[in-house]
């Protein structure tokens, strides 16, 4: 059976994907796919830099605003998802364009990842999560490092439920998880694809990034998180440790001024956007749309994609 096409468009945070995933939707008669862990949020718009119906401009969205800001989200209800829109794209006779900056997600796709593995134990994880509250996320973070070390490199501290789930894949298995997720990402894909990461030099990406969260902030970051507050949703919620959303509940609880929180926010996204070309560096079959290379012409960028795709139907 013939694989269905997929179009991926990744690269770090504030990069412009965005923008020029709209290009191409046009250009190819596409539909994009949000690979965003985020924007799949209702009510997250000033902090996720969710693209806004004018941004579409006509081009159909999947994987945006299908949550509520209280449920749980994680890579194996993504890839579901995003297996169904793919299937839904196709039968409108259109090609999906997989965009956003969650190498994981994208892999897990890619790879079809399988995470009904069953190795998982209730009663571990109950105490893996006791033991985080009391001993904090770094402590925990630091327990994987000394048993998983490449599994403490692909997850962050404050990704606290992957890390427990590492950890808890150690206790059951005997095994790191990383190795499994190696074994994974090795899989033929099921699907007949290119990868794209678009890129800039580094200054000009953390300019990018600094300026975006000034933007957010002035655009209602605060008030957009205190309605969230406000309206019971708890500090601890999945939605709420993301960045941007994390820092501002602390400015909110009291934990550190608001200028503290700002700073916070930057960094900590610079360090993600760092994170995130580390990951899209170790991946295999990368296409490399680097926009200094391209004098930042935006046309140039998109026709070399382009005609990149049309050897999926060569």
């Amino acid at each position: 059976m013939d694989k269905k096409t997929l179009i991926v468009l990744a690269g770090p945070t504030a990069v412009g994907k965005t923008a020029l995933s709209i290009n191409l939707a046009k250009a190819l008669d596409a539909e994009i796919i949000s690979a965003d862990s985020v924007q799949v949020y209702k009510k997250l718009d000033i902090g996720s830099a969710k693209i806004t119906k004018e941004e579409m401009d006509g081009v159909t969205h999947h994987l945006i605003d299908v949550l509520e800001p209280d449920e749980d989200f994680n890579v194996a209800a993504f890839k579901d998802m995003v297996k169904a829109a793919i299937d839904k794209v196709h039968a409108n006779g259109h090609i999906p364009i997989l965009a956003g900056g969650t190498g994981f997600y994208i892999q897990a796709v890619l790879k079809d990842v399988d995470f009904s593995s069953g190795e998982s134990n209730p009663q571990i994880r109950e105490s893996l999560e006791k033991e985080a509250s009391q001993i904090g996320n770094e402590a925990m973070h630091d327990k994987l490092r000394a048993i998983d070390p490449e599994s403490a490199e692909a997850i962050p501290a404050g990704n606290l439920k992957r890390v427990i789930r590492a950890l808890e894949y150690y206790q059951v298995t005997g095994k790191k998880i990383s190795e499994h997720n190696a074994a994974e990402k090795d899989k033929e894909s099921p699907y007949a694809y290119k990868y794209f990461v678009l890129n800039d030099d580094r200054d000009k990406l953390y300019e990018r990034i600094d300026k975006r969260v000034d933007i957010m902030v002035k655009d209602g970051l605060v008030d957009e998180v205190k309605s969230l507050k406000d309206s019971g949703l708890s500090r601890d919620a999945i939605s709420m440790q993301s960045l941007g959303y994390r820092q501002i509940m602390d400015y909110l609880y009291g934990d550190c001024d608001l200028d503290e929180a700002i700073f916070q926010i930057k960094l900590q996204t610079r360090h993600f956007a760092k994170r995130q070309l580390t990951w899209f560096r170790r991946e295999k079959d990368t296409i490399w749309v680097n926009k200094p290379n391209f004098d930042y012409d935006d046309k140039r960028m998109l026709d070399f994609i382009i005609e990149k795709c049309k050897e999926l139907k060569d």
